[in-house]
């Protein structure tokens, strides 16, 4: 039976999980506020009808621009590229860098195309790879494991379409963005949890049989974390893979989403189950999950969210590298 999309409470006051997000604006997204965000949603929704080679060369320019006048996420990412990969040139990062913001940038304009373009358009530009394979693990609980790359939100609605999926989210302050984002996610019936809601609910999906499309790549500090390599960089990794893995007999499927060049949209990579998960060795299951994404992320390196603080927290609370 499938879930439910509206919001569901018990009488007594508690959650009844998992309860999904809805699609619903808030009265306050009306606000004079947020009239600029209303401007920039109708401007973007102009731009789902351009040819998306169009779009893409507008998404290059933003990504550039972002590039120069963001300096604090520019900062952060050089950081990150300088710590990750120690061998390149300074000039060969600083063409990493300006490859990731042209393709932040189209990504951004990417998210009005996946709201409202149709769905035969949306189809032939996105290309499967292990979808076969995928299908196979039919009849088994699926953890798809995503890494923040430029297209986690296109992955985890096209993967949808092979299973149905659901995920976890952060809102944001700002609801008509929340709503943008969401339309987008929710397009083919994938369903969303709010980061706030904690593991029950997604326990309770996984149990109901919906794959979960789960990023855990993120530095939430020390509590919940251990300290292993990603990309040769001792990381504060959190554990729940392996534990989400192992409460609900889950196979552990690495899913990556490529932004393909010019006008050809994305390629969504299934990769086999990760063997021998979990293994019980919380500090293991950790390194391998990590060493699945870089696996991942090596023939793609630019399509990682370097701007995140990734490593902000570091053994013995040494400082933060950004400063």
């Amino acid at each position: 039976m499938s879930p439910s999309r509206s919001t569901k409470t018990r009488t007594d006051g508690r959650d009844q999980s998992p309860s999904y997000l809805t699609l619903k604006l808030p009265k306050s997204a009306y606000a004079p506020r947020w009239w600029p965000s209303w401007l920039w949603l109708l401007f973007l929704r102009c731009t789902a009808l351009l040819p998306l080679a169009w779009s893409r060369a507008l998404g290059a320019g933003l990504g550039l621009l972002m590039m120069v006048t963001n300096e604090k996420r520019a900062s952060i990412a050089r950081v990150n590229l300088e710590m990750c990969f120690p061998k390149l040139s300074l000039r060969e990062r600083e063409h990493l860098l300006r490859r990731h913001f042209i393709v932040n940038g189209q990504s951004y304009f990417d998210l009005a195309w996946l709201a409202w373009t149709s769905e035969r358009r949306l189809l032939r530009k996105t290309h499967f790879r292990g979808l076969e394979q995928y299908h196979e693990l039919r009849g088994r609980n699926i953890i798809l494991l995503a890494p923040h790359c430029v297209g986690l939100n296109f992955g985890g609605t096209m993967a949808s379409r092979a299973r149905a999926t659901f995920s976890m989210v952060k809102l944001q302050r700002d609801p008509v963005v929340n709503w943008l984002l969401n339309r987008g996610r929710m397009r083919f019936g994938s369903f969303l949890l709010s980061r706030t809601q904690g593991l029950r609910p997604v326990i309770r999906g996984l149990k109901q049989g919906l794959a979960f499309y789960y990023l855990p790549d993120e530095d939430f500090g020390q509590r919940q974390s251990v300290f292993v390599p990603f990309f040769g960089v001792p990381t504060a990794t959190l554990t729940t893979l392996g534990r989400l893995a192992h409460m609900t007999n889950a196979l552990v499927v690495p899913c990556f989403t490529r932004l393909l060049p010019g006008g050809r949209g994305y390629e969504v990579i299934l990769k086999p189950p990760l063997e021998d998960f979990p293994n019980g060795d919380r500090v293991r299951d950790a390194a391998r999950m990590n060493e699945a994404i870089e696996e991942g992320l090596r023939p793609m390196p630019e399509q990682y969210l370097w701007t995140f603080k990734l490593f902000k927290t570091r053994p013995g609370n040494a400082p933060s590298p950004y400063g």
